[in-house]
């Protein structure tokens, strides 16, 4: 598992790259052919990794903590100009959650989790290397699209 998440903070780093490469404006904008913008992939990528080890795994059924959740959560749309601040935080919560998920890991926190179904892939995660590997494919998607993006606003 250690290399898992090594590969998942990794593609964070990644993604933190790309946002350092572009203007606050740029991350913002909506590309045509689009629905949302890089700074909401980016968000999104936050938010769905709390909530998928946490939330769909039945290890709380408390939503609180998982800070930018109606922002960012699937099915949800850029609705306002993101701010440097958020990013910066975004930014943080990007690597300090997958190092406090990896911590929770190691402590035996997910030991048994529920399975579930997941909309995205149509595959059911049975124990937490399934959650992993998925909050991984999930995350490089995103990062996929933001790439995309970024091709897409540099015309």
């Amino acid at each position: 598992m250690t290399e898992t998440f090594k590969f998942i903070l990794d593609t964070r780093k990644a993604f933190i790259q790309l946002l350092e490469g572009l203007s606050l404006e740029q991350i913002n904008q909506i590309p045509t052919g689009f629905n949302n913008n890089i700074i909401w992939n980016f968000g999104h990528i936050v938010v769905s990794t709390q909530t998928l080890c946490y939330v769909r795994t039945g290890i709380t059924s408390d939503t609180s903590s998982v800070k930018y959740l109606e922002a960012y959560k699937k099915g949800s749309k850029p609705t306002y100009f993101v701010s440097e601040e958020e990013v910066a935080e975004l930014k943080n919560l990007a690597l300090s959650t997958i190092e406090k998920i990896d911590e929770d890991y190691k402590k035996g926190v997910f030991q048994n989790i529920q399975p579930y179904d997941t909309a995205t892939y149509g595959a059911t995660l049975h124990n937490f290397a399934d959650v992993l590997i998925t909050t991984s494919g999930h995350d490089n998607l995103h990062l996929g699209y933001a790439i995309a993006q970024r091709r897409a606003i540099k015309k």
